[in-house]
């Protein structure tokens, strides 16, 4: 392989990043780390936002090409390892759903967990993107319904990324623990990538507020 084929994940621990790592796992993709400790601002410094001018990450390097934001990686990551079976081919039928469910996520579900966490009032819902918080939360849990896969027997990203976000936004309580919610969280994590990620996300985070102490 040669060594712009090797993808750059610009990181921080227990982020958003942490689900783009999984899914490179889950791929089987070759990756290398450019980890930043968010809590010494170094997400912040010229260097990183010549990549990323809004200092967020992932953000992926390959081929001398940048990607940045979660979901349009997860996408490209997807295409780019069809042999990993995790992504619905171009003339699937799965793969409009698919694309769906994963612009669902950064569409509709975030900006309404944003508009939760901080008590905003989204205004009437033909001016919501999301309509409203409920509304948003009852068609996910429709999505959900259908088998135990967000595309009914057949495992993909999509999963991995929805496992991710259920994972944390149920921990912090933002989202209810629905048992719909709950049974699908715990059979997506339960998958090997997301305890080998997670544990060395703890040993990162946790040599970061050390060094940051000292």
């Amino acid at each position: 392989m040669a060594s712009n084929d090797r993808i750059t994940l610009h990181y921080m621990p227990q982020t958003r990043a942490t689900g783009t790592r999984i899914l490179l796992e889950e791929l089987g993709a070759p990756y290398e780390l450019h980890v930043m400790n968010m809590k010494a601002g170094e997400n912040r410094q010229p260097e990183y936002l010549a990549i990323n001018p809004l200092g967020k990450v992932p953000a992926i390097a390959h081929r001398g090409r940048l990607v940045t934001e979660q979901i349009a990686i997860a996408v490209y990551l997807g295409d780019l390892f069809p042999e990993a079976g995790l992504t619905p081919a171009v003339d699937d039928p799965d793969r409009g759903p698919y694309l769906r469910w994963l612009v669902y996520y950064a569409a509709c579900f975030e900006p309404a967990l944003i508009d939760k966490f901080r008590n905003v009032d989204p205004g009437p819902i033909t001016q919501s993107v999301y309509g409203t918080y409920d509304l948003m939360l009852d068609t996910l849990e429709g999505a959900l319904s259908n088998g135990p896969y967000i595309l009914g027997d057949r495992i993909s990203l999509a999963d991995i990324q929805w496992g991710v976000a259920l994972h944390w936004t149920m921990m912090f309580g933002i989202v209810p623990q629905r048992p719909r919610f709950v049974e699908y969280r715990d059979r997506i994590c339960a998958r090997p990538s997301f305890a080998r990620i997670w544990t060395d996300d703890a040993r990162l985070a946790e040599a970061f507020s050390a060094s940051f102490e000292n």
